[in-house]
């Protein structure tokens, strides 16, 4: 099934941005901010096995499932790319994919750097951006302001922050997410300057000669 899509159209402005951060860096309020400024940019949707959140919605945040429908979907080699994070399977489907070619913009993921590395593999025209939080006390800070975990999955949060951030070095981009509207247009700037990129408008370029040579 994957063998059908080895590559996305790379003429144009199309985009396929990869955001990862450890959990607490304001990740998911950045991407909020950044398809306010490009609302063409398709969010893809993950699939989880852990169990929403008061305010997420199932096809919103993400589409919801149990431990036994993601290991059939493993299965079925319905993924392109998944991991088993804080003791919950996340994992990206085909389909999202498959949406995502249809689009004009762009699409947005929001993945961990194992989720990275393997849509890179497949696709490595694929922007990638870290986001940093300023601190590791504030990353904590910010974790106990959630509310929405316990101590134990606060420290074991922080611990996979550290690994996290290991991997900095496989990101293109690093956005410190320190004063949020500060970071949000960094982040826009990333997608402005990517999609000014020679590649992206080469054939522009060469249609204004083919057009002049035709004269």
């Amino acid at each position: 099934m994957l063998n059908n899509f080895n590559a996305l159209p790379n003429s144009g402005e199309f985009i396929l941005l990869i955001l990862s951060s450890p959990s607490g860096a304001g990740k998911t309020t950045l991407t909020a901010k950044l398809r306010e400024r490009f609302a063409g940019l398709r969010f893809s949707v993950s699939h989880t096995t852990r169990s929403p959140r008061s305010n997420e919605q199932d096809g919103r945040e993400y589409h919801f499932v149990d431990r036994q429908r993601f290991e059939a979907m493993i299965a079925e080699d319905a993924f392109v790319e998944w991991a088993e994070v804080h003791d919950h399977l996340y994992g990206t489907s085909v389909q999202e994919i498959e949406l995502a070619r249809t689009a004009n913009d762009g699409v947005v993921f929001d993945v961990d750097f194992q989720g990275a590395r393997q849509i890179r593999a497949r696709f490595p025209e694929a922007v990638t951006v870290f986001i940093l939080p300023p601190s590791l006390d504030e990353l904590e800070r910010r974790l106990r302001n959630r509310a929405s975990d316990s101590e134990a999955s606060i420290t074991k949060r922080l611990s996979a922050a550290l690994v996290e951030i290991q991997h900095y070095g496989f990101f293109d981009y690093m956005v410190v997410n320190d004063r949020l509207e500060e970071a949000a247009e960094q982040l826009r700037g990333i997608v402005m300057a990517e999609r000014c990129r020679r590649q992206r408008r080469a054939h522009m370029a060469e249609n204004m000669l083919r057009e002049a040579y035709r004269r």
